[in-house]
Order: structure tokens, then sequence, then C-alpha cells
């Protein structure tokens, strides 16, 4: 990735082919490099915008460039974490490109002390891959039963 330093707010992705000798114009940066979610500001890919980490972005509201740190940190009631500036919380409410704001996304279990992207969590069950459902701990994990009826097979004779 070849990146010139320029101070515009515009930008163009161009890809190189060898063959053709030809640059062809990116509009979309996520699917030409066939990834969930490409950041803007590193161009690192990840599987959701919420749970990459970058250092040009703001860890508290995803905003680009990041938010300026103050003395007093903001709090939101909603997600249960707090922000760097006032800037910085209303930036956390805006409805993104997900249809969603950050604050709906990203909130953090004050019973528990984790941060997830999930709304509904219960600190004392657990996620079992198997079942695919929050269960107790010690939870006898199977696979689950498949749903409605099995297959039909129909040969050809």
């Amino acid at each position: 990735m070849f990146e010139v330093q320029v101070h515009s707010s515009k930008h163009l992705n161009l890809l190189y082919d060898d063959v053709e000798r030809h640059y062809h114009v990116i509009i979309n940066f996520t699917v030409a490099m066939a990834k969930n979610y490409v950041c803007s500001a590193c161009h690192k890919s990840s599987r959701r915008d919420i749970t990459h980490d970058c250092y040009q972005t703001c860890s508290d509201c995803m905003a680009i460039p990041p938010c300026t740190l103050f003395d007093v940190r903001f709090p939101c009631d909603e997600c249960n974490r707090y922000f760097r500036s006032r800037t910085c919380f209303a930036n956390h409410k805006q409805i993104t490109a997900k249809r969603r704001s950050v604050c709906e996304r990203k909130r953090f279990w004050v019973t528990c002390g984790l941060l997830l992207t999930t709304k509904i969590y219960d600190c004392n069950n657990v996620f079992y891959a198997n079942c695919k459902l929050n269960r107790d701990v010690g939870h006898l994990s199977y696979m689950s039963p498949l749903k409605g009826l099995l297959p039909v097979i129909v040969r050809i004779l």
C-alpha cells in the first residue's frame, strides 16, 4: 500500500495492474480487499469495526482522527462508558453506516467488568460454541439438535 501525505479531505484509492500497466479506481475498499471491515485510517482489516484496535481512531467513539483527551470524562448511562469530551460523547450517539450508533453496539457490563458488543448478556452465563447458547457454568455442551425434519434423500435410478 502506497500512501502520500496530502492535507486534503478527499482520497483516491488506486489498484495497479502489472499485466495491463493500468490503474483501476477502487470504489469500495472493503470489497476490493474481500474483508468484512477495513479501517479507513490504517487500512487494516478486522472482523467488525467495533472490535478493531487502531491508533488513528478514537477508542471510545470510533472517530477519525482520535478525540482529544481532557481531564473530565463524560459518562453515558445507556452503555456505561466514559468519553473524552462532549464531542466524543456526541460522536458515539450518532448513527453510523451500520444503522446503529456506537452506543448501541458497544457497552460496558458493570457486574463482570467486560466490554462487549452484544446488547443481551448475562455475566453468570458462558457462551458455548457447540450448542451456540449462553448457559450456566458447567453446562454439558453438546451439538444442538437439527431444526425441523431431516433432509429427504432422492435416489435417481
